[in-house]
């Protein structure tokens, strides 16, 4: 149903931009996707999807997050590098934490 309706929306779009019917459809075809947008059915229906989209993104993520090790930018940055990390084994430190940085 999104794909369709992502199609039909890039179908106006392209039409309204590669059209030379002038000012007249132009606002036939405003009118017209303002009825649909408007439209309670559309609406609740643009809710129901949204509310999917967002529960299938915490399912994803809950799936998935436990097995990444990186749960942001600054875990990622805090990350020792190859080279890091061979030097805290040989001066006996643990390689998740960067020189310097509390464990």
């Amino acid at each position: 149903m999104l794909k369709r309706i992502t199609f039909a929306t890039g179908l106006a779009v392209g039409y309204v931009l590669g059209t030379r019917a002038g000012r007249e459809r132009y606002e036939q075809l405003v009118k017209l996707a303002r009825r649909v947008t408007e439209n309670p059915t559309v609406q609740e229906t643009a809710g129901v999807v949204g509310a999917q989209v967002g529960n299938a993104g915490k399912a994803v993520y809950d799936k998935v997050g436990d097995r990444l090790p990186v749960t942001s930018v600054k875990d990622f940055l805090a990350r020792p590098t190859p080279a890091e990390r061979a030097e805290m084994r040989r001066a006996g430190e643990p390689a998740e934490t960067r020189t310097g940085d509390p464990a």
